[in-house]
């Protein structure tokens, strides 16, 4: 075989390396996109529909803006596919992440535009602010449960890629059915304690109270928040103690445990007990890394922080009809206990 000369070794190499810098470049690519997007890092949650053909993995950040989306679906009596709708958005704008930048002036999980009315900085970049303005909008949509999701949302949004919402559909309906609690022990996380649960905005949530009190503060940020604004149209929340709407779960609280009751009085906006209980209880597990909750329990079944399958297991019996009865009779609840 003939030598190649010098500068055909040197063209080769320069070959070789160019095509190594292009499947670096592609690579880095992958990986920026996919983190925009919530797929790298450990995700921590998983989400998996009733029958455990389909499942949707993500992280404790994403977990906590999810629950709060959901949870402002339901003190609107919303249906399910509303939350759903909503949920697809925020996957496809933020990755259900509450960004403190975006196109232009887009801000929070929705990338909502203070410059087009939907809100100060402040209010845009608080999840359930965001949320509950997002719905307002939605309402006015005619027949937005018979349409398409990508059509409702994009009549929303207004954005640039009007069929982008759709491919999310699948994920998001998964994370509706569980976080309205219309899916039962469908939705884990492996619990690990995180130092913040939300990007650096205005609305970012940290983990500097644990305890009961700060599940109450919590729940009263995600289940009473969007029922005041509606009052007045102004923000009038500032901790825990406001007053709450008719939504806010009761707590009946200990040093470590306590217990979310859950009834007929109790099941807001037309939703069953079951689906109540189911809601609590997913809502608990979603903030479990922030709050440093370690047990929930409900409907026979608990949810252990740190176990490497992450499964509920049963405790006793599941029978809806008995839990059902026992709940209405005011004899159930979500138990919740936090590490400290």
């Amino acid at each position: 075989m003939p030598k190649q000369s010098p500068s055909s070794k040197r063209r080769g190499r320069l070959l070789r390396f160019g095509a190594a810098c292009v499947v670096l470049s592609a690579v880095a690519g992958y990986v920026v996109v996919q983190y925009v997007a919530g797929g790298t890092g450990d995700p921590g949650c998983r989400v998996v529909s009733a029958d455990g053909t389909a499942a949707y993995e993500f992280t404790p950040e994403q977990a906590v803006n999810a629950a709060t989306i959901a949870a402002v679906g339901t003190d609107r009596a919303l249906p399910e596919r509303a939350v759903a709708i909503a949920l697809a958005t925020a996957i496809q704008e933020s990755a259900l992440r509450n960004l403190a930048h975006g196109d232009r002036d887009s801000l929070g999980l929705f990338q909502q535009r203070p410059s087009q009315g939907w809100g100060t900085e402040k209010q845009v970049t608080d999840p359930a602010y965001a949320a509950d303005i997002f719905y307002k909008h939605l309402e006015k949509v005619r027949n937005y449960t018979e349409l398409p999701l990508t059509v409702a949302a994009q009549r929303v949004q207004r954005s640039g890629y009007p069929e982008a919402y759709a491919k999310h559909e699948g994920d998001a309906v998964l994370l509706a059915a569980a976080l309205t609690g219309t899916s039962q022990a469908t939705l884990t996380c492996d619990g690990r304690s995180v130092a913040t649960t939300a990007t650096a905005t205005a609305g970012a949530t940290t983990a500097t109270a644990t305890g009961p009190a700060a599940v109450r503060t919590a729940l009263q940020r995600d289940f009473g928040r969007a029922a005041r604004l509606r009052t007045d149209g102004k923000d009038t929340s500032s901790s825990s103690s406001s007053s709450p709407s008719a939504d806010v779960p009761a707590v009946e609280s200990g040093e470590r445990t306590m217990m979310l009751p859950v009834s007929e009085d109790t099941a807001a906006g037309g939703r069953s007990v079951d689906e109540r209980g189911w809601q609590l209880a997913h809502w608990a597990v979603a903030n479990a890394s922030a709050l440093r909750i370690e047990r929930v329990s409900y409907a026979g079944r608990e949810w252990v922080s740190g176990t490497s399958d992450r499964r509920w297991r049963t405790t006793g019996s599941t029978s809806a009809e008995g839990v059902g009865a026992a709940a209405a009779a005011g004899g159930g609840g979500v138990r919740i206990v936090t590490a400290q």
